[in-house]
């Protein structure tokens, strides 16, 4: 499956940066192969670091916007019933639902960093219609960081990009450490503004 999606890639790397834009945009590429990959065509000098990591953002925004619509605008049972042609299961959407319930809308920030929800966490904020000029910046936000730390480790690794992904995960501890620590934080000034507002 991976060598398919890779391959796949490398076709849209014809359109340059709007080939890496677009092949994000579908969220059953994982961004975690073609990032990387991206890294790689820095390393052989095809595109430049910082446009690559503008048009990775890009696309890792629009992306989550396909689920965010699926939540809004087909609602709860339409997500039950289609999801899996998604490989969308029950109890992800569960779990994200749950996620969202208890941070609320930060989560749609948060929730990039944190595996097993980061995905599936823009159909609970579809579902909730959250704003959806707030889930945008929220998504980009998170986005840049996770994709700038990709194409890098890609650029480091050069022929050996698809190395980086394994990489990656030396830092996930403190990154999600440090997720935890702004978490803390965001739930309480959420709590201490609700508590004024509710005087």
């Amino acid at each position: 499956m991976t060598e398919y999606i890779l391959a796949f890639v490398e076709i849209l790397k014809e359109f340059s940066y709007f080939g890496l834009m677009l092949a994000l945009t579908f969220e059953f590429v994982p961004a975690e192969l073609v990032l990387p990959l991206a890294g790689y065509w820095v390393y052989q000098g095809d595109m430049s670091y910082w446009p690559a990591v503008l048009a990775g953002t890009v696309g890792g925004t629009f992306g989550p916007l396909t689920l965010y619509a699926l939540g809004r605008y087909g609602g709860r049972p339409f997500i039950l019933k289609y999801g899996k042609y998604l490989f969308i299961r029950e109890h992800q959407v569960e779990k994200a639902d749950l996620f969202f319930q208890k941070y609320g809308a930060g989560v749609a920030f948060f929730a990039r960093f944190l595996p097993g929800v980061r995905t599936l966490i823009s159909i609970p904020c579809g579902l909730a219609k959250m704003n959806v000029w707030l889930f945008s910046i929220y998504t980009f936000c998170a986005t840049l960081p996770i994709t700038a730390v990709y194409i890098y480790l890609g650029y480091t690794f050069g022929p050996h990009y698809k190395q980086a992904a394994a990489a990656a995960e030396d830092y996930s501890p403190f990154i999600i450490a440090g997720i935890v620590v702004l978490l803390g934080i965001y739930i309480a000034i959420k709590n201490k503004w609700s508590y004024s507002f509710g005087k």
